[in-house]
């Protein structure tokens, strides 16, 4: 087996590394609203705790609404 020796001269450039871009968030109001509502308590809640603070009457039909927009939320990478 032969080895090849070449003498450094220089080191390298590390390889340039990309910065995630974040996901988008949709642009109805009430993504925004979600989010806003998950920064102000700073903890997790459920689809039915979510309609109190977006003066939504807690019924299957809005829970269902903003689950749904959760799910959204999620798959762009938000919230976490």
């Amino acid at each position: 087996m032969r080895t090849a020796r070449k003498p450094l001269l220089a080191l390298p450039e590390p390889p340039a590394t990309e910065v995630p871009v974040p996901p988008e968030v949709p642009e109805h109001p009430a993504y925004r609203q979600i989010l806003t509502v998950f920064t102000d308590t700073g903890r997790p809640m459920r689809a039915q705790d979510l309609c109190r603070p977006l003066d939504l009457p807690i019924v299957p039909k809005n829970t269902e609404s903003i689950r749904f927009k959760l799910k959204c939320l999620v798959s762009t990478g938000r919230p976490h």
